[in-house]
């Protein structure tokens, strides 16, 4: 740490400050008085410091003799000597035996060993070596320089469950073959383990893929990370009979206080028990068709007050879902075969009253049977569906028996705006007609412009998903489903509720002001 200038240079101020440990320091800043020290007797005693750093022993010379001739005198028993003596260590008492045995300065023990770092070929040379029998392993450890215990870990590592075999006699290059094919065959046993615990893990995934797709209803491709720490808790409770704890937790990366957290609120008593079994009830009512705004809706009618968030989480772990899908849509688009009308309406669905405003349009149903068509008109006050015609063909005989049903309604000062797209059902002469006849006003939307008619397709998107695209149709006749299609209409008027008009269906709207019986 110091070198010889510096050590002596602190010696001669020691001496030139009366021996003065303490003011040494100060004006030199180095050392510590305990190495000074340690330079001042080691000055005295040789008249000279040493150039190289040495150890200090806080055994004397005599101790160390003493305790090496008890040693020898007592059948060289290092623990007998410790406990009679109180001193030193049975690894320090070997050194110093050691070192008076190989001649070296009494008291003083040997340095260590250099590190000795043998090559592959050495490493196997003296396993060869020892496998023939010719010499003990500790002599064998003596040539190469390094301990026996490190000749035995070359044989455990290069022959495996065979290394307390005798090798029979062979070649050189024999015994290096025989070791080398010891050397794949504990390569290849790795592997097998390797891909046994692969197997292990993958085989444990496939099992809770399969748990949470059962308990869960997730589908088989949901990944597991996204779950809940809830759902989690319950698939790992599913496959605990199967595998150890610390596996699963470690697949769901769940923490072990998190499970446990979910076990004790699993196993408490479920205060919604009753609102699940009315939200079921609810639910099976609408067909599978409430969201659950609607859910709530109805719950709050019946006197059960409880947040929007828990009736949709209760939804959500009951597995009430609406169906939604998405479908091509049909055109009645045959291109401008009559005079342009004005698009009045212009996306102003709002009325002050019934018959105001109607809306109308065709939507097709594909079915196995076959195709079902469907022309309702609906009127922009309440949303309810005020006339409507189903067929297996949109000719025009289904739309204007529709508009002749729907005039049948009106009062003599009731002329509402009838808004439709430009299909060609609305610019024939037979619709023309009774247009003018009943002095209805027309109303287009823009060519291909859904928009236009946004509110009319609302209710074919309604209609589909909460009735169509949720069922199987197959081996249902036409006229099977046309009356289930009408059963859902007079269904929607008289009990579906809309949020807009306050929880109430379009019937229960219009009575409670008065408008119908």
């Amino acid at each position: 740490m110091y070198s010889l200038e510096e050590r002596i240079t602190a010696v001669k101020t020691y001496y030139a400050l009366g021996k003065s440990a303490a003011a040494t320091v100060r004006r030199l800043g180095y050392p510590d008085e305990s190495n000074l020290y340690h330079w001042i007797k080691e000055y005295e005693e040789s008249h000279s410091l040493h150039e190289h750093k040495v150890r200090y022993s806080k055994y004397t010379d005599k101790q160390r003799t003493i305790a090496i001739q008890y040693y020898f005198e007592h059948d060289m028993n290092a623990l007998q000597t410790v406990k009679a003596l109180g001193y030193p260590s049975r690894p320090l008492l070997m050194k110093w035996v050691g070192a008076s045995q190989k001649g070296g300065e009494e008291g003083h023990c040997n340095k260590r060993k250099p590190y000795v770092r043998c090559t592959e070929e050495q490493r196997v040379q003296a396993v060869l070596e020892s496998c023939k029998g010719d010499l003990p392993i500790h002599e064998i450890a003596e040539i190469y320089g390094v301990t026996p215990s490190a000749v035995s870990s070359w044989r455990s590592k290069y022959l495996g469950k065979d290394k307390c075999k005798r090798m029979p006699e062979f070649t050189t290059e024999e015994s290096k073959d025989l070791v080398q094919l010891q050397k794949e065959k504990i390569a290849l046993e790795e592997e097998v383990r390797a891909l046994r615990k692969e197997q292990h893990r993958l085989q444990l995934e496939n099992d809770a893929l399969k748990e949470a797709a059962k308990l869960l209803k997730k589908a088989k491709g949901i990944n597991l990370y996204e779950l809940t720490n809830r759902e989690k808790a319950i698939v790992i409770d599913a496959l605990r009979s199967k595998y150890p704890l610390k596996e699963l937790l470690a697949l769901f990366k769940m923490a072990k206080s998190s499970y446990c957290y979910q076990e004790a609120a699993l196993s408490a008593p479920d205060k919604y028990k009753m609102i699940r079994q009315e939200l079921r009830s609810i639910f099976g009512d609408s067909k599978n068709r409430y969201g659950y705004r609607r859910m709530h809706a109805v719950l709050r009618a019946k006197g059960v007050y409880i947040s929007e968030k828990i009736v949709r989480r209760i939804m959500i772990e009951e597995n009430m879902r609406v169906y939604n899908k998405r479908r091509r849509t049909y055109s009645s688009y045959k291109g401008e075969i009559s005079p342009e009308v004005e698009n009045i309406v212009n996306r102003d669905f709002h009325a002050d009253q019934p018959n105001q405003k109607w809306l109308t349009d065709i939507t097709e149903f594909s079915i196995p049977a076959g195709k079902v068509y469907l022309s309702p008109v609906i009127d922009c006050f309440d949303g309810a569906v005020a006339s409507w015609t189903i067929g297996t063909s949109p000719n025009a005989e289904l739309v204007n028996t529709m508009l002749d049903q729907a005039i049948t309604q009106l009062k003599d000062d009731e002329h509402p705006v009838v808004h439709s797209d430009r299909g060609c059902h609305y610019r024939w002469p037979g619709w023309i007609e009774r247009m003018e006849k009943a002095h209805l006003i027309r109303s287009m939307s823009k060519k291909g412009c859904s928009p236009d008619n946004s509110a009319c397709e609302g209710f074919f998107g309604r209609l589909k998903n909460e009735m169509f695209y949720c069922r199987s149709w197959k081996g249902v006749s036409l006229s099977a489903f046309i009356q289930e299609v009408d059963k859902y209409i007079h269904w929607y008027n008289e009990k579906r509720i809309k949020m807009t008009l306050g929880a109430l269906s379009p019937m229960e709207y219009r009575r409670s002001l008065g408008l119908a019986i």
